[in-house]
């Protein structure tokens, strides 16, 4: 693969997600846009029952698995055997996004109404909550690395001929206050809208649970690569509830590496 073709296939992974993103947003929110979205989660297709809320949690299980198997050490191992290790992070992004326009698509709503918040400044609250979820989403893919997260810092190195090396870890801004920030943002985005339908409590409790299934694996993955390093944050930053104690797991066992 030429240094030129990897640099824009980088580049067109990372467009072609950045493009999903926004069609994800638009989504979850249930905004229909007339000739551009037409399916959300709720709307654009009749509603079903128990069927396609099955239907639905397979469609989410699919995007876990391929989100959470390639992204794991021993696969991309070797994964990188068959595609040039600096196109990996490119094509996993890629996947991802391939997969998760597939899950919209094939989207299944399912009939009946959770909650549904009738007072506007109620439903305001909530929209402003929901904007803040994406927004704390996208600052913090900037705060550890932006273009690293996405690959293009993988291929544009290998475009100029410089040596890859890994982003030295840092704790910026909200990650002194919270390990898993985009987590966080995703989980409130998921959960803060005024009219809680079937099909929404449906991804947003499965989603939820691969969120913090996928922040377990995580971290173990993170500790292997990083050690005491990472230990240490873990030990006095909170994962998901700012403001509130770290690991009591990893306070003992930075304790007893201590000693």
């Amino acid at each position: 693969m030429s240094r030129l073709f990897a640099l824009l296939y980088g580049f067109g992974c990372y467009l072609f997600f950045f493009a999903v993103f926004l069609w994800f947003i638009v989504f979850v929110g249930d905004f229909v846009v007339p000739g551009v979205v037409a399916k959300t989660i709720s709307h654009g297709a009749p509603a079903g029952g128990i069927g396609a809320a099955a239907w639905d949690i397979a469609l989410l299980s699919l995007f876990g698995l391929q989100h959470s198997v390639m992204a794991r050490a021993g696969f991309k191992a070797w994964w990188t055997r068959i595609v040039p290790s600096h196109v990996e992070r490119s094509t996993y992004v890629l996947a991802s996004a391939v997969v998760l326009a597939f899950a919209m698509w094939q989207w299944q709503p399912v009939a009946g109404v959770v909650w549904q918040v009738e007072a506007a400044s109620a439903s305001y609250l909530l929209w402003g909550a929901f904007g803040f979820g994406w927004a704390l989403i996208f600052l913090a893919t900037f705060l550890t690395d932006h273009f690293e997260l996405f690959g293009l810092r993988q291929v544009y190195l290998n475009f100029v001929r410089k040596t890859y090396t890994h982003v030295p870890f840092r704790t910026l801004f909200v990650y002194r206050y919270v390990r898993h920030p985009m987590m966080l943002g995703l989980l409130i985005a998921f959960w803060s809208v005024p009219t809680m339908t079937l099909g929404h409590l449906v991804f947003s409790v499965v989603f939820s649970l691969y969120v913090l299934i996928g922040v377990h694996f995580e971290e173990r993955g993170l500790l292997k690569v990083m050690g005491p390093e990472y230990l240490n944050w873990r030990a006095r930053t909170p994962m998901l509830v700012p403001f509130g104690r770290g690991s009591a797991g990893a306070q003992a066992s930075g304790e007893r590496s201590a000693r």
